[in-house]
């Protein structure tokens, strides 16, 4: 006899976790499958923007000093310059790893009656049943949140994916007390260093480049500051690593079937908004569930990516032309308030649960005329 549930999810990272916890919050049975077991890791830059801690907690996640490293800003380097953008009071970020935000969101999955199946293979879907190993499973919704290679994307016949870029990323833990409360992003030749602070006792160093045979070790030599400071630091976890890509905008649902996060959409890491990103579908998906209403979700999501797309893409090509990207530092350095207003307007906009970000170079023109 098939298992039966309103919503099945398949996928259980962050985006299919918070997927889950909404449909239930609306009230709606749902299962999540996954062929590994919690908790699932992934190479990030582990720092949760404003609107991400937001989201969060309108899952009824919660996220303080116990159990996370709050973040004051965003700090700018390169080899000529620096500039600081502070958070207004009353927007909260935060550092931690990808294991305990993982943890975290299961736990509260559980606390709200999600159901599991860990280490299942979904296989032989269709409009309202598929096979979880050897177990039929009933279902109205289909979620895929099964990342960048998502079956669930195949299966319902939405498109190949449209890759604008594709980079590299790399992460690694060292055990050193952080020496700052904002996240820093060193800029070098054809790369990029984050270093988030990540608990009381280490940081989170994340190497973005476009060559896929660089590592944190390579690119270091360029930041003599941060090698510095690393230098003595024990690494605390083997480097992680995967590939980072913006897209282009494609159909997120057809039919009786949704995809978020990665699925749905990637957008390069060097915006720092996959995991905000995904928290914010995921409650609006869960309310198009509830009101049986994938259209809804459609222009939601589109809302959603169109700022953090615009973002990667200035970003991007601040990587791609160092004389650009020295010109802009420089600007900011020069116009504390800009940065710092800018970041203001983005945090407003997480004061509302479902706001798209404004990011903080998404205004070209009023950064490079300033």
């Amino acid at each position: 006899m098939a298992e039966i549930a309103d919503v099945l999810v398949v996928g259980a990272g962050p985006a299919g976790l918070a997927t889950a916890i909404a449909v239930r919050l609306k009230g709606l049975s749902v299962t999540v499958a996954d062929s590994r077991r919690p908790p699932i890791e992934k190479a990030c830059g582990e720092g949760l923007l404003p609107e991400g801690v937001v989201a969060l907690s309108s899952l009824g996640v919660h996220l303080d000093s116990n159990v996370a490293f709050p973040i004051a800003g965003i700090r700018f380097f390169d080899e000529f310059s620096s500039a600081t953008g502070k958070l207004p009071h009353g927007a909260v970020s935060f550092g931690l790893r990808r294991t305990a935000l993982h943890s975290l969101l299961l736990q509260r999955a559980h606390e709200v009656g999600v159901s599991f199946r860990w280490g299942t293979r979904v296989s032989d879907c269709t409009n309202n049943a598929a096979r979880l190993d050897n177990v039929p499973v009933d279902f109205r919704w289909l979620v895929g949140a099964d990342g960048q290679k998502s079956n669930v994307r195949k299966w319902a016949a939405l498109g190949p994916r449209s890759v604008r870029s594709a980079r590299f990323g790399f992460r690694r833990h060292f055990a050193v007390a952080p020496w700052s409360d904002f996240v820093e992003i060193y800029w070098g030749h054809q790369c990029e260093i984050y270093v988030t602070p990540t608990g009381p006792r280490e940081v989170c160093i994340a190497l973005l480049a476009s060559d896929p045979q660089m590592r944190v070790a390579d690119a270091l030599p360029q930041f003599p500051q941060l090698a510095s400071r690393l230098n003595d630091a024990q690494p605390l976890t083997a480097e992680l690593g995967g590939v980072t890509t913006l897209e282009r905008f494609g159909k997120v649902a057809r039919g009786n079937t949704a995809l978020v996060g990665d699925a749905s959409f990637s957008v390069d890491g060097i915006t720092g908004q996959g995991l905000s990103l995904a928290f914010q579908e995921a409650l609006h998906l869960g309310q198009a569930l509830a009101n049986e209403n994938l259209a809804a979700y459609e222009i939601a999501h589109r809302k959603l990516v169109n700022a953090p797309a615009r973002m990667a893409r200035l970003l991007l090509l601040l990587a791609r032309h160092d004389w650009l990207r020295r010109a802009t530092l420089r600007i900011l350095a020069k116009n504390p308030g800009l940065f710092t207003s800018l970041l203001s307007s983005r945090s407003r906009k997480a004061t509302s649960r479902h706001a798209a970000p404004i990011d903080i170079l998404d205004h070209p023109c009023q950064v490079l005329r300033a």
